[in-house]
């Protein structure tokens, strides 16, 4: 990968390895759905566990400035999705990313948005193959990605009006 240019400033990133705590031992959630929402910052983990090599918590109004940095540092943009954390009230975007110009590296960053207004920044302008991926983030979970050029329909009817991938969806 190319040297690490400087960034914005931007709010302290916690860093630690994959099971690093603060010293003492926390309760183990029963479920992965019952844990706390995590803090920002990066975590380094495990590939052959994880899939990633880096795995960010960021705020939604970091992922343009993330993809930009990730871009200016030769990485690819593989993947946009989302999931429904409905007990928080919140929708968390994935961002997958890769290096693949000598050694393999994988960046998995995140970001949380309130479900109520769930508005994030289009990063199709950096990566144009978002495109769909946030068409399809949009139209089957309803996060709206501000900027993007064509959010309209192209797996659902054109009138749906429901979100089929929302955990409060009812057929």
């Amino acid at each position: 990968m190319p040297a690490e240019q400087p960034q914005e400033a931007a709010a302290p990133v916690e860093v630690q390895a994959e099971g690093e705590g603060e010293g003492k031992p926390k309760p183990k959630a029963k479920k992965e759905e019952d844990a706390p929402p995590r803090k920002n910052g990066l975590i380094e983990t495990e590939y052959a566990k994880r899939g990633a090599h880096l795995d960010v918590q960021i705020n939604p109004d970091q992922v343009v400035s993330a993809a930009e940095f990730l871009d200016g540092e030769g990485m690819t943009l593989e993947m946009v999705t989302g999931v429904d954390w409905i007990k928080e009230n919140q929708f968390e975007v994935i961002y997958d990313y890769s290096y693949t110009g000598g050694q393999l590296l994988r960046v998995v960053v995140r970001a949380r948005v309130d479900r109520n207004k769930p508005d994030i920044a289009t990063v199709c302008h950096i990566f144009g193959g978002a495109n769909w991926h946030e068409r399809e983030t949009w139209e089957l979970l309803g996060i709206n990605f501000v900027g993007h050029p064509q959010l309209e329909h192209f797996l659902l009817p054109e009138d749906a009006d429901f979100f089929p991938l929302r955990k409060d969806f009812k057929p």
